[in-house]
């Protein structure tokens, strides 16, 4: 099992940054990527960025150019890097750690996949 820690997050204003890290914990020689997927109000859950334990990182399109995914090993933590933020930008981002490839394939499944618990970006005009 491998357990997720989310920090950062929270609210600013159109054009602004902000940084999200994601500590793992537990089982993590068994993770193959780690990701962040967000979730809108009535939107499905959809892929923001990942990396994988090689360093090759996927990004989604409406946040290509402007976010980066980062990975520090010896801390065990993921960083995203949110730039020139949007209003659209605006969800509860969820860190997760999959043993398989999906995540960079914009899918997790249950049985291979932790998430963490999920922490709110609020983008203001």
């Amino acid at each position: 099992q491998v357990q997720l820690t989310e920090s950062g997050g929270g609210s600013v204003q159109s054009g602004g940054s902000l940084n999200l890290s994601c500590a793992a914990s537990g089982s993590i020689f068994s993770i193959y990527a780690m990701g962040w997927y967000r979730q809108a109000p009535g939107q499905k859950r959809e892929l923001v960025a990942a990396i994988t334990g090689g360093g090759t990182t996927f990004y989604g399109d409406s946040v290509k150019g402007r976010f980066s995914i980062s990975h520090n090993s010896a801390k065990n933590t993921v960083d995203l890097q949110m730039n020139s933020l949007k209003v659209e930008d605006t969800a509860v981002y969820y860190c997760n750690a999959d043993r398989t490839m999906g995540t960079v394939q914009g899918f997790c499944v249950p049985a291979y996949c932790s998430w963490g618990q999920g922490t709110q970006v609020t983008v203001s005009l």
